[in-house]
């Protein structure tokens, strides 16, 4: 059998990954901690009374395939959308159909949203009030933590069922499968794999069991036959038929190349840059963890000496949210690079951290009699008054006191000569009549 015949025998040509799919929890590998005999996620499928949920987990972990079981075991209809590709015309046409279905027939609708996470603000905003009067039952989908893609609103009316990570045990058990069934895997081919082929291929995935299968089938379909037509996989074919997973890097290596990267914001482009791409790239860490970061920095090492950075930043973390990894690679680039081109301050770091020792000193604080609330009777009678409107007098300011008395001539905020802060350390020396 050869590439080309191979895709005309087996079930119209469908990759083994989906041919393989379990289509029963008998059937379903790892995750025993939502779907084991007795528990609940279980029982709701078997017993076909799944509310809305949500799955959140690694790739290749089972989440679509969860749903592809609860689709069999249902009697109302299933709809799966995609959220890279789903409008929100799409979800209200789905909606619309599931109102028809419960009014005219009694039946539920289930609605699969895959890629979650993919979906913006206001497009998940149009299954909340579907969701709310049960008009159709929500699942969905995300590798992403959904506390930061899923409005809050949405998971308050979901059960969040977390998915782990799978072994290479589960990949082995996967690929095993495949090679024994002769109507959906190809038990079909002469085939013979060795062990330690197969354990290179499951050690490789990394617990994505589609990754697993994906290479298993390559090997089988572009290795040779031997005379007699069986197909020999052996561990120089397996290693040619899956690229070398991303590299996991463990906690403490997380957090080193974290701080290389902050470190790097206060002075280098170069560094900053290669540390996030290498973090995202290569660790697979999470694009979200370093524009937070660098959020933070914004504030931190920057400051007023150029408030568009944190300006930058944020609309780095829009553009992620909205659009997505690769395609906001660019946006968030631009931002780290603004970032660090910008001049640096950390007078707003220093100025929280003296307004804290003020705090902590005076215990508590008495507010001036000038700047007390006068919105009421008798304010002037307890000495309410005193205040005098900056804006009646030129420059729109007028000197005045604003802390405690016990502090009055403390200094919290004091602003460097970098960028944008040089005008305002003029500005503050002309109010200080320095």
């Amino acid at each position: 059998m050869d590439l080309f015949s191979f895709g005309e025998d087996t079930a119209g040509g469908r990759l083994l990954a989906d041919r393989m799919r379990p289509e029963n929890l008998d059937e379903y590998i790892g995750q025993e901690h939502i779907v084991g005999p007795g528990k609940l996620l279980r029982r709701a499928i078997e017993a076909d009374q799944v509310s809305s949920i949500l799955l959140y987990g690694p790739p290749g972990c089972g989440k679509t395939t969860l749903a592809h079981i609860i689709s069999h075991h249902t009697q109302g209809e299933f709809v799966r959308l995609n959220a890279v590709e789903a409008s929100v015309k799409d979800v209200r046409e789905v909606i619309e159909r599931a109102q028809s279905n419960k009014s005219l027939y009694g039946s539920k609708t289930i609605l699969f949203l895959d890629e979650v996470h993919r979906f913006n603000s206001s497009r998940q905003d149009a299954l909340l009030p579907a969701v709310e009067k049960g008009t159709i039952i929500f699942i969905g989908a995300t590798t992403e933590n959904p506390f930061h893609y899923v409005n809050g609103a949405l998971m308050s009316r979901s059960t969040l069922f977390q998915l782990e990570s799978l072994t290479s045990e589960h990949s082995l058990v996967a690929m095993r499968r495949a090679l024994a069934d002769e109507k959906r895997g190809l038990g079909f081919m002469q085939l013979q794999a060795d062990e330690e082929a197969l354990q290179h291929i499951a050690d490789m995935a990394n617990g994505d069991i589609r990754r697993a299968l994906n290479a298993l089938e390559l090997a089988a379909m572009t290795t040779a036959p031997e005379p007699d037509g069986s197909v020999h996989i052996t561990l120089a074919v397996a290693e040619e038929s899956i690229r070398r997973p991303i590299v996991k890097a463990d906690e403490s290596t997380q957090y080193d190349v974290l701080s290389a990267f902050h470190k790097s914001i206060r002075g280098s482009s170069d560094a900053a840059l290669f540390w996030f791409l290498y973090a995202v790239e290569k660790l697979g860490m999470d694009p979200m963890t370093f524009i937070r970061r660098l959020i933070a920095a914004s504030s931190e090492d920057i400051g007023l000496a150029n408030p568009q950075a944190m300006v930058q930043a944020v609309s780095a973390l829009e553009a992620y949210r909205n659009n997505g990894w690769p395609e906001a690679k660019l946006n968030i680039a631009q931002a780290i690079l603004f970032a660090v081109e910008s001049p640096k301050s950390n007078a707003v770091v220093m100025a929280i951290s003296r307004a804290m020792d003020s705090i902590e000193e005076l215990k508590s604080a008495e507010v001036p009699l000038h700047l007390r609330d006068t919105h009421y009777k008798g304010s002037a009678a307890l000495g309410h008054e005193g205040y005098q409107y900056p804006h009646n007098f030129p420059g729109h300011y007028v000197k005045q006191e604003y802390l405690p008395k016990a502090i009055s001539r403390r200094e919290f905020y004091q602003a460097t000569e970098q960028g944008n802060e040089a005008k305002i350390r003029h500005n503050q020396g002309l109010r200080r009549g320095q």
